[in-house]
């Protein structure tokens, strides 16, 4: 391909991994957070996703302008295709993401069975981390058996991640029958947890997502 193309491509791809790379940021914040049982420090996260899905736009128009002008093809049709999805997945993550630091920390408080929750929330988060900065980091990725390897974890992470919100689902609607005065706070938590695996499930469909731009096939998306 030309040179001005391939400039183009690379300016599409770093803008695609900013944001990305925002999201994990968050996370990776938030984490840090729980860990430490400082949850009113969760208000501190700078996540707009005004900002994010404005930018996505930014790119989206540059996709559309490289695919008008270029023309591109094989591969490079294929990756400038992801992209566009990618951006997407990339806008629902940073929604679910910015969900749950707000819910979880409006909801959460020493009323509530703290140990238990944080029990199953940090290993849920540590597998929604995990499986976004995995999937992004597919998209730099050049070598196919290495793509399709990471794209396994983020496979693996996943399917952990829906284990771990089934197990804390569990467990929670055993606290509310014992605690139906805090019902509400503890459905809160839930719907919190909820957006964390969905992030996961975000994180699945942009590893699809980059193996389809990689080593072709068809796009698989949950």
């Amino acid at each position: 391909m030309l040179k001005t193309y391939e400039e183009k491509r690379n300016n599409i791809k770093d803008e695609v991994l900013l944001i990305g790379n925002s999201v994990v940021e968050a996370l990776e914040t938030s984490l840090k957070t729980l860990k430490s049982d400082d949850v009113s420090a969760l208000k501190e996260i700078d996540l707009s996703v005004k900002k994010l899905s404005n930018k996505s736009n930014e790119i989206d128009n540059l996709i559309v302008t490289a695919l008008a002008l270029y023309s591109p093809e094989a591969k490079d049709l294929r990756e400038m295709v992801s992209f566009l999805k990618i951006t997407n997945e990339l806008i629902r993550a940073a929604s679910n993401v910015k969900g749950f630091i707000k819910i979880f920390r409006k909801a959460y408080s020493d009323d509530l069975n703290t140990s238990t929750i944080l029990e199953f929330t940090i290993p849920l988060h540590k597998s929604a981390l995990l499986s976004l900065r995995t999937a992004m980091s597919m998209i730099e990725e050049t070598n196919d058996n290495h793509t399709e390897e990471k794209y396994g974890r983020v496979m693996v992470e996943d399917s952990k991640a829906d284990d771990l919100y089934a197990m804390v689902e569990k467990n929670i609607l055993k606290l509310i029958t014992k605690n139906l005065e805090l019902s509400k706070e503890y459905f809160d938590v839930l719907s919190s947890l909820r957006r964390l695996a969905r992030t996961s499930d975000r994180a699945s469909s942009i590893a699809s997502l980059a193996l389809f731009a990689q080593v072709g096939g068809d796009i698989t998306q949950s």
